[in-house]
Order: C-alpha cells, then sequence, then structure tokens
C-alpha cells in the first residue's frame, strides 16, 4: 500500500474521536497500530507537504533518508520512504482512519478537545473532536536553505541531516566529508564520522567553536578531524550526487572549493509545535513537549506525546516508535480510567 491508497476515513457517530494522532512519522504510526488493535479507531492526522524552508513531508524527516540501516528486522537495509509506507500500510490494515490534512491549532481548555484543520497547511478548513489525542509532530532539520543543498537532501544524493543516522553508508566510508556547525551537535556527528571517514571538516563560520571543551577535544583529538575556521557554504556541487562545496571567507569574502562525497548539516532542529501556541502545552527550555517523567503524558490531562517532537536528544526512528507505543498504551490506559468506551 502506498502512501496514497487508504481507505476512507469515515467519522465516528457521535462525531468525537477517542484517539487523534498528529503526525505520521515513526511515533505516530506506531501510536496508531497500538491503538488499532486496542479497538479505540484512531485517526491519523498526517500532515501536507510544505517548505520551511526545507521540506517537510508526511512521514517526517525518514522520507529524506534514502537507506536505512538501523532499524532492526531489516537485514539488507531499507528507504525510509519505503518504511513510512509499510507503518502507514499495517497502521491501516488494523483500521486506522487515515486524514491528508494538517493540524493548524488545538484548544485543550476543555474535553472533548477540539482541533481546527487545514488542507493547504495554511488555512482552516474545519475542526475535529477527540477524547485524547497523541503530538507525534516530530522535529525539522534546520537547512543552510541553499536550492542545491535541498535538491540533494530530497533525492539522496549525499546530502543528511544526521550522521548517526547515515553517515556509516557505504557512500560515506573512506571519504573526504564535511559536517557544517560548531555547537556540541556539530561535534558529536563530526566525532561519529571520524569512524569512518577519509577526513571529516567542520565548517564554522566563527573562528571559535561554541560546542563544550570536552566535546572540541573529543573531535580534535581524531587525526582525521579539521576545522575551516570563518567560512560558509555558499553553494553544493553535483548533478546526481555531490562533489564538493562552494565557501566564503566571512572575513575576506574570498571563495573557494571543498571536494566532498558527503554533506553534513548540524546546525540543529525545530521541533513541530507552532500549532500548539496558545494550546496550554508546556515546553522545555529548546521548545520541545515537556514530559516530565518516563512517559508520555504532557501537563494536559488526556494529551499525549511521543519521537522527536519530545526528544531532542536522541533523534532515532526507532526511538521514536518506542514512544508512539509508550503514548498509545497511556491513552488506552487514560481513556479507561476516564470510562471512555
Amino acid at each position: 500500500m502506498s502512501s496514497t491508497e487508504h481507505q476512507p476515513h469515515t467519522p465516528p457517530a457521535d462525531g468525537v474521536h477517542k484517539v487523534l494522532i498528529i503526525g505520521s512519522g515513526p511515533a505516530g504510526w506506531t501510536a496508531a497500530i497500538y491503538a488499532a488493535r486496542a479497538q479505540l479507531q484512531p485517526v491519523v492526522y498526517e500532515g501536507v507537504a510544505k517548505q520551511d524552508p526545507g521540506p517537510v513531508l508526511p512521514g517526517g524527516q525518514l522520507m529524506l533518508t534514502t537507506e536505512v540501516e538501523n532499524y532492526p528486522g531489516f537485514p539488507h537495509g531499507v528507504t525510509g520512504p519505503k518504511m513510512m509506507d509499510d507503518f502507514k500500510a499495517q497502521a491501516a490494515r488494523f483500521g486506522t482512519g487515515i486524514v491528508s490534512e494538517d493540524i493548524l491549532s488545538c484548544d485543550f481548555s476543555k474535553r472533548p478537545f477540539v482541533m481546527t484543520t487545514s488542507r493547504d497547511g495554511k488555512t482552516a478548513s474545519g475542526q475535529v473532536k477527540a477524547h485524547s489525542v497523541i503530538i507525534s509532530t516530530g522535529a525539522v532539520a534546520n537547512w543552510i536553505g541553499l536550492e542545491n543543498e535541498m535538491r540533494l537532501a530530497r533525492s539522496g544524493g549525499g546530502v543528511s541531516a544526521c550522521a548517526v543516522c547515515d553517515g556509516a553508508l557505504p557512500a560515506f566510508r573512506n571519504q573526504d566529508l564535511a559536517v557544517v556547525g560548531g555547537g556540541d551537535t556539530a561535534m558529536e556527528e563530526a566525532t561519529y564520522l571520524t569512524k569512518f571517514a577519509k577526513t571529516v571538516y567542520i565548517i564554522h563560520r566563527r573562528d571559535s567553536l561554541r560546542a563544550s571543551k570536552i566535546m572540541q577535544d573529543r573531535f580534535l583529538s581524531r587525526p582525521n578531524a579539521k576545522v575551516l575556521w570563518n567560512k560558509v557554504v555558499v553553494d553544493v556541487l553535483g548533478e546526481h550526487v555531490i562533489s564538493g562545496l562552494v565557501l566564503e571567507d566571512t572575513v575576506t569574502k574570498a571563495r573557494s572549493e571543498l571536494p566532498v562525497k558527503g554533506l553534513f548539516v548540524a546546525i540543529g532542529h525545530t521541533p513541530a509545535t507552532r500549532f500548539l501556541k496558545g494550546s496550554g502545552i508546556e515546553f522545555d527550555e529548546s521548545g520541545y513537549v515537556l514530559l516530565k517523567n518516563r512517559n508520555s503524558y504532557t501537563n494536559i490531562p488526556g494529551v499525549f506525546a511521543g519521537g522527536d517532537v519530545a526528544d531532542a536528544h536522541y533523534r532515532q526512528a526507532v526511538t521514536a516508535a518506542g514512544m508512539g507505543c509508550v503514548a498509545a498504551l497511556d491513552a488506552e490506559r487514560w481513556l479507561a480510567a476516564n470510562n471512555v468506551h
């Protein structure tokens, strides 16, 4: 079953869903599978494609991952889009309702909860009600914003926002690779890449790194680690796969080319929580949905969260799926405790 082939969604007789899931990455589809098998008739609002400024697609960040080799159960690897299609098909098999719309805003002030929907991701198209909600909208990688960067990221041409996800792939082994960024995440990603690459270049716009001293030392101690100071990437070269970068010196404005076979953008992620503004949901200091304990409960009873929208640390498909499972189990138990049948 492809991402466009699923049964038409039929709203419940009373117009109120037991479980409404916002988001269609590993967390959302896993939550749907568990909720559907528990006969909770979940509905997934999978979102619509948009640019923000990089690609934001139903299915999440895995839709930009050509090869997934570290998810259990796929000994020969699987493409990210194929994995998400399979997750979706499994959820649909158990009766999950699927709506190809966005949720623009949420009113969690009273139950049943009321969500405003959108068919184009911008303008309101209607409302939907639910007794419980699972937020699984993930986080969007911050990209440089270059046309060729986006093109090669979408096509799997050697541009990635996750070294831990993609860095061990054969295409990057024993090659010269570049990491853009200067914080702890960039150091962690670059250090990971030194295990496989010939040379790993950190490209940083300033003359000092923002990363903690211990993270800097860990990277710089590697014999194949190099830092290019006062440089920004102004273009990505290569037709089908990356062949190099055009760099500009932030001081002299001089331009140069750096031949590389991979570019990893490590300038952070932005949690997809804009639609929760004014909803009463609590966030942590980085803007991720706050989960105070090892469960999926938010500060609002009946509202749960799972996956990268509530996880700034791991950001892996397998951890997101696990959190989606937790969210569905928590929702099922909460509904039973509140006599919603």
